[in-house]
């Protein structure tokens, strides 16, 4: 899931913000509670939340990212 985040982000530059949650270390464990707590169940192993909302739950395409990017309102 990263890679295909890793492969999308440099074209929004300074629009976006990403993260990746890593459960094994401390911060990934307490963010990947944060996540689940907001959805009211556990936050699929990989997803992609934006703004806290759960976007994809399974892998996408670096088209269907870049689909939903272009369509999502950037503000900032």
């Amino acid at each position: 899931m990263a890679r295909v985040v890793e492969l999308v982000a440099p074209a929004y530059k300074d629009t976006l913000h990403w993260e990746k949650v890593i459960t094994k270390e401390m911060g990934g464990a307490l963010r990947y509670g944060e996540l689940s707590k907001h959805l009211g169940r556990p936050a699929p192993v990989p997803s992609i939340f934006i703004n806290g909302e759960l976007v994809f739950d399974q892998t996408p395409s670096e088209e269907a990212l870049r689909d939903y990017m272009d369509r999502y309102p950037m503000t900032g």
